[in-house]
């Protein structure tokens, strides 16, 4: 299924907004400026994969073997929306770091 421009658009933006915002408060609460950065392959796996997160432990060569297929098999639209929420997860720890060097202390 192909996707309109404004479509794409809207969606990366969103994206980026998500896991910005996300980010962003998982940065206030915890206090560690790269979380999200860190967390977003693990919920793009989850995005993009059918498999049940314990068949990575049980079977995990058939789990990773679709994984695999999954990740190839995406369009390039999805992968620049994939792409915009990992921009903004870093644009969180970003704008932390920026303001923790400022003196703005969250709690």
């Amino acid at each position: 299924m192909e996707m309109s421009l404004p479509v794409l658009i809207i969606s990366m933006l969103l994206f980026f907004v998500l896991f910005f915002g996300i980010g962003f408060l998982l940065n206030m609460i915890l206090r560690q400026t790269w979380i999200m950065a860190i967390l977003s392959p693990i919920i793009f796996i989850f995005i993009i994969d059918d498999v049940r997160w314990t068949e990575y432990f049980t079977a995990p060569s058939a789990s990773f073997s679709a994984l695999k297929h999954k990740i190839m098999s995406l369009a390039p639209a999805d992968v620049m929306i994939l792409g915009s929420g990992l921009v903004g997860a870093i644009c969180a720890g970003i704008v932390i770091r920026t303001l923790r060097a400022k003196g703005y202390q969250m709690f």
